[in-house]
């Protein structure tokens, strides 16, 4: 999530929730750049608003595995976070990724609840596949998307219940709390971070959405060094979640988690058990990126359970 200083300073007391949106328009790449077969779609939200997405399919030859529905964060558009699930395929997982209203080719302009209205068409278009229907649904969600994704899925529990498992990615409680942390890095702002930081919207914060996901097995990623979203958030975020659920702390930049493979390996080791993998040990013992030529190595052997 951008900073939101400036921001604060501009803030009125209605229609502040638009400024948690970062939208860009267009499509500056395909999954093509990537060398992904994918398919564009068009999702239409309840209030008529036509939205864009792309389906990767899993890799040919590959057994498959389940569905992946990847919410993203605050900022570009959907072309801007291919990273985070272009290795998906190739393990087995087919993917739909959706840009909200007002981002990339999606129409209209992104702001809460309306927002909810496309994670709702995503799930019934996601119904209607014919090679969705008999396959294990997830969710992963990345920041601001993640945060959504939970609020979301907690007014929804027929939606909530088609899930295998739900996975977060430095994802923010409270957006008042990471509002109020990124006004208390600045020294212009550090005296009103308080004040100021009661204008950002609360409500439908995750951390308040948390309580209804009882039953929905979640896996929490986090780093140690996240600049954006502090790790206080990602605990709290833990600690309000019922069990099922595992917090598995990482290291590196926000939402930078499936650069590393060894994050990745973490994440298909859980969603083939979510209700027993347990994460990673020793995470102190992992550097910061990047990291050294064998500590993912060893990682993977010696601490996945």
């Amino acid at each position: 999530m951008k900073t939101l200083a400036v921001l604060c300073l501009l803030l009125t007391l209605s229609g502040c929730s638009s400024l948690l949106f970062y939208p860009e328009a267009g499509q500056p790449i395909t999954p093509t750049a990537a060398g992904l077969s994918y398919k564009d779609v068009t999702l239409t939200a309840a209030d008529g608003t036509q939205l864009h997405g792309w389906w990767l399919p899993a890799k040919a030859g590959v057994p498959l595995k389940g569905t992946v529905l990847h919410l993203h964060g605050n900022g570009g558009n959907l072309a801007y976070h291919l990273g985070a699930v272009a290795w998906l395929p190739e393990q087995g997982y087919q993917v739909l990724m959706l840009d909200y209203r007002g981002y990339g080719l999606s129409h209209g302009s992104p702001g809460l609840p309306a927002v909810y209205q496309d994670i709702d068409a995503a799930f019934d278009w996601l119904q209607r596949q014919p090679q969705v229907s008999d396959q294990p649904l997830i969710v992963l969600g990345q920041s601001l998307g993640g945060a959504m994704g939970v609020h979301y899925l907690s007014q929804h529990p027929t939606q909530r219940a088609r899930l295998k498992a739900v996975v977060l990615d430095g994802v923010p409680a409270s957006y008042r709390e990471v509002g109020q942390f990124a006004l208390s890095t600045s020294w212009l702002t550090w005296p009103l971070q308080v004040p100021l930081s009661w204008l950002v919207p609360d409500a439908d914060s995750a951390v308040y959405a948390m309580p209804e996901m009882g039953g929905t097995p979640m896996l929490i990623f986090h780093s140690l060094d996240d600049p954006i979203v502090p790790l206080s958030n990602g605990i709290r975020l833990y600690q309000a979640a019922p069990p099922p659920k595992v917090l598995q702390l990482t290291r590196g930049g926000h939402v930078q988690t499936f650069a590393d493979p060894t994050w990745r390996q973490v994440m298909l080791r859980y969603l083939d058990d979510p209700q027993h993998f347990n994460g990673v040990r020793r995470l102190g013992e992992i550097p910061n990126y990047p990291a050294t030529s064998n500590s993912t190595t060893d990682l993977g052997t010696e601490n996945l359970q």
